[in-house]
């Protein structure tokens, strides 16, 4: 058992949920700077990173970025504006007042910033205070294949003379029902835009409890300003449990950029490179480092979202793993519609691959280099209780095809599940 790919971009999916000061994190460039970059004068382009910076959640890259704007620009009034409202947001009460006065006496703000102005100054401008956010999550499944049972009834050898021998009962498909919790929590860790995360799930089987797994991942996320690309690199620690016994620990290192690429209205390229290392404590010969390069698209336009990514992959064995290296690709696509009456529809595919280059075992007899195909397509149908609330229903099939029969495996999967955003 190993970590759901989805945890890796965690921080990256629930920063969204983070309300912070100006613009949401998930918020998308500005259309007019992601085509005319080329064009912008060196006060539009300094005025686009500071919009960007502030967008990223980087505030106190903004503020230097803005205050590099007015001392060029002393008539930039939107400099001005973003630079005091900036300044309160984190805490710096005197410079904000400051900043207001000359906005009310250089400039001749419109009856609604003055408004504005004055709703800030009401507020106040209290100290930095780190957003946060905790998705809570509590559901009960079907699971058609729990052990990963294989397709095959029986394994034949064939050293001259083929040889079946039937599978033990255990070796083949198991279904059970199970309940599951899971816990994500995101909290800011500086003004400038790090972010530290948590991810605990528990599952519960009603009947195979040798197949209870809990899993827990947390690390820390800094952004960078490298160029016109925002750098993101991160470190994480994991452990996961199965039947009650701890059976794997990892390690992961990630960078992803953001390079500044002019694209269409509502698009969003990232670039990911990581490298994580698996230390299995049950098995003998099994660690492994998995170093993997991902190009992720994302789109979004009203109630549309789609995105699509893929990945090269090579896991270098450590000691004598069965079958040696590996190296594989990974491709998905996701679509994501928002209905009437407060329903959402989300359909995805994945499927991954991985060609091993030795033989797989022939000291058991299995001299066979293993080849493996794994599709995974998958549904939802999503409900909006209330503003905090979300029941899923979520269906999803697995099909594992192998060249070594008794690794294939098919399975099938049903749950309903309870979502609570917690502040």
């Amino acid at each position: 058992m190993t970590f759901p790919r989805n945890i890796f971009w965690f921080p990256a999916a629930l920063a969204c949920a983070l309300a912070l000061v100006n613009a949401p994190a998930c918020a998308g460039p500005d259309d007019e700077a992601a085509t005319g970059a080329a064009t912008e004068s060196p006060e539009q382009a300094l005025y686009r990173e500071a919009l960007e910076a502030l967008s990223e959640g980087r505030r106190s890259d903004a503020s230097e970025t803005l205050r590099r704007l007015v001392e060029q620009s002393p008539l930039h009034a939107g400099a001005f504006l973003e630079l005091a409202l900036t300044q309160c947001g984190l805490g710096n009460a005197e410079e904000a007042e400051r900043l207001f006065a000359i906005i009310e006496t250089r400039f001749n703000p419109s009856r609604d910033l003055l408004a504005l102005i004055a709703e800030t100054r009401e507020g106040g401008c209290k100290k930095w205070t780190p957003s946060r956010s905790t998705l809570v999550t509590a559901g009960r499944g079907f699971d058609h294949n729990v052990n990963q049972g294989a397709s095959v009834s029986s394994l034949i050898i064939d050293n001259g003379t083929p040889i079946e021998l039937p599978l033990l009962p255990e070796f083949r498909p198991q279904s059970d029902q199970y309940s599951v919790i899971g816990v994500d929590h995101l909290r800011e860790l500086t003004p400038n835009g790090s972010i530290g995360y948590l991810q605990y799930q528990l599952r519960r089987n009603d009947r195979l409890r040798q197949y209870d797994s809990a899993a827990v991942y947390m690390g820390m996320e800094t952004p960078w300003r490298v160029g016109r690309s925002t750098v993101r690199t991160s470190g994480g620690l994991g452990a996961v449990s199965l039947g009650g016994h701890l059976y794997q620990r990892l390690g992961q290192l990630q960078a992803r950029v953001s390079p500044g690429l002019p694209l269409p209205a509502g698009a969003q390229l990232n670039l990911v490179a990581s490298a994580t290392y698996s230390d299995y404590l049950t098995l003998a010969n099994f660690n492994s480092l998995m170093l993997e390069g991902r190009a992720q698209l994302s789109w979004r336009q009203g109630p549309l979202a789609a995105n699509a990514s893929f990945s090269l992959m090579s896991d270098q064995a450590r000691d004598q793993r069965p079958g040696g290296n590996r190296h594989g690709n990974f491709a998905s696509l996701m679509l994501k519609r928002s209905l009437p009456a407060d329903f959402a529809i989300e359909l995805g595919y994945t499927r991954q691959r991985w060609d091993s280059a030795l033989p797989y075992s022939p000291e058991l007899l299995i001299d066979t280099v293993r080849a493996q195909r794994t599709e995974t397509l998958r549904s939802s149908l999503s409900y909006q209780l209330g503003k905090q609330q979300t029941l899923q229903l979520e269906a999803r099939a697995v099909r594992n095809s192998e060249n070594i029969p008794i690794f294939q495996y098919n399975n099938r999967i049903l749950q309903l599940s309870l979502q609570w955003l917690l502040p």
